[in-house]
């Protein structure tokens, strides 16, 4: 499997050999930012337990909320695929976009104009710093893959994402696919 060359809106598929990694183990994550001062991506299958209006008082809308990595955990991110709706968006690829005006935003939920099939949250996000990514890609952590979905990605939110996506590398990686989460357990 040759891997591609990490960019924004390219998609890293956690290694299997990644098991003991809570973060990142059995992750998807969307570039959303690769340049030589590092990267930043959002993990896209990892559902957490709680809604946006648990967390935003002000959002009366139960839109489910993703743990999007490690970093900054406290604090709340977006993507969206409606920039002419959420002004100051930052364009990731494909008619993804990252981030915006978050008040405008938050009347769009309320109002029904954006709908879950439009947005996801994250607490926290991935994060690398300079040449870091390189050196785990290097040693076989990640797989980077196009992001075929474009801006479909936002409605492949199921914990079997990384399944689906081993299924697709083909190969060994097949073998991994239907392997339990946690190899000890078997």
């Amino acid at each position: 499997m040759v891997s591609l060359k990490p960019i924004k809106g390219r998609l890293l598929v956690a290694e299997p050999a990644l098991t003991g990694d809570v973060s990142f183990n059995r992750s998807v994550v969307l570039l959303a930012e690769h340049n030589h001062e590092g990267s930043v991506g959002f993990i896209l299958n990892k559902p957490l337990d709680y809604n946006i209006c648990d967390l935003i008082s002000e959002i009366t809308i139960p839109f489910k909320v993703f743990n999007g990595g490690p970093v900054e955990q406290d604090n709340l991110y977006f993507i969206h695929k409606v920039p002419e709706l959420i002004d100051d968006s930052i364009e990731i690829s494909d008619g993804i976009y990252w981030g915006g005006n978050f008040e405008k935003t938050v009347e769009l939920i309320n109002s029904g104009t954006i709908t879950e099939q439009d947005i996801r949250f994250f607490l926290g996000y991935s994060g690398w710093g300079t040449d870091q990514l390189d050196n785990e890609l290097s040693s076989k952590s990640w797989v980077v893959v196009q992001n075929e979905y474009e801006s479909g990605i936002l409605e492949k939110s199921s914990n079997a994402f990384w399944k689906e996506k081993m299924v697709e590398l083909g190969g060994d990686y097949l073998l991994w696919s239907n392997s339990p989460e946690n190899p000890s357990l078997n």
